[in-house]
């Protein structure tokens, strides 16, 4: 995949939408008379439009969000599985376009943002889970339905709730697929800011803004030490996060970040 440059761009038929400013992507789900439902084409080109973001030294930030006002995504679009998914060979090819997606969402450098208005179903709850931070609306209703459809929840999906969530939480979603209002979410862990539904898109733009603000390199720092510490102590490696801490100090970012101080204004960061 090319290089995905500002502007407004389609995938999937149309129903993965990118647009890039300054920085910013965000990432839409266009599927709204589904709610945003996944189907197999729009996995395979969120894995793949994130695998080329994760390349483009220049991205600041990626925001997930559904098409319209009552979902963010409600999980797969059940309506291929008698083609696609209809045997248990089929179900491991899709499963693993799905695998690959969230993957490509969890390993992005830079921060990742799920903008939640209304049902984060299902697949829907995978991708959020996947981000750093869950922004959610006041209306916003959370739920892993799989035991309501006689389907099989893959490890990756079920580790990622644990690692977030721990065993009781992620036991109640799993075990009885009942919905939790953004109140009881935001309790639980399963999303982290909740903003009123009139103010939610400026709230978002707000937060988003601040972070495409601060500088690109201490972040990234950041977002990688996050990573490793994920991962099994015997799988950390500290050399990566250490070299670029180092650049960091070394980075025109860093005088420029002292000057601003000193001037008492907002920094003007590069990246460099």
């Amino acid at each position: 995949m090319d290089r995905i440059i500002d502007g407004e761009h389609a995938y999937a038929a149309g129903k993965l939408r990118v647009r890039r400013a300054q920085g910013v992507v965000a990432i839409v789900f266009d599927n709204p008379d589904k709610l945003n439902a996944m189907t197999l084409s729009m996995w395979q080109a969120l894995g793949d439009v994130c695998t080329a973001l994760a390349t483009d030294e220049s991205v600041r930030v990626l925001t997930l969000e559904g098409s319209g006002d009552r979902a963010f995504v409600v999980g797969a679009d059940i309506s291929e599985f008698g083609e696609i998914r209809n045997d248990a060979e089929n179900a491991a090819i899709y499963g693993t376009a799905v695998e690959r997606a969230e993957r490509a969402v969890e390993d992005m450098p830079v921060p990742t943002l799920a903008l939640l208005r209304g049902y984060c179903i299902g697949g829907g709850l995978g991708i959020a889970m996947r981000c750093d931070l869950r922004l959610a609306r006041d209306d916003a209703r959370f739920a892993i339905t799989p035991a309501k459809l006689g389907l099989g929840y893959g490890f990756d999906g079920v580790a990622s709730l644990f690692q977030r969530l721990g065993h009781a939480t992620s036991a109640d979603m799993l075990f009885s697929g009942r919905k939790l209002g953004a109140d009881e979410a935001l309790a639980k862990g399963v999303c982290d800011l909740v903003f009123p539904a009139e103010s939610f898109d400026a709230d978002c733009a707000s937060y988003t803004g601040q972070l495409a603000l601060n500088a690109p390199l201490t972040i990234r720092a950041a977002k990688e030490a996050l990573r490793t510490l994920a991962r099994p102590e015997a799988e950390q490696d500290c050399s990566v996060v250490d070299e670029m801490v180092r650049a960091c100090f070394d980075s025109d970012d860093y005088a420029e970040g002292q000057r601003a101080f000193a001037e008492k204004r907002v920094p003007d960061f590069k990246g460099n």
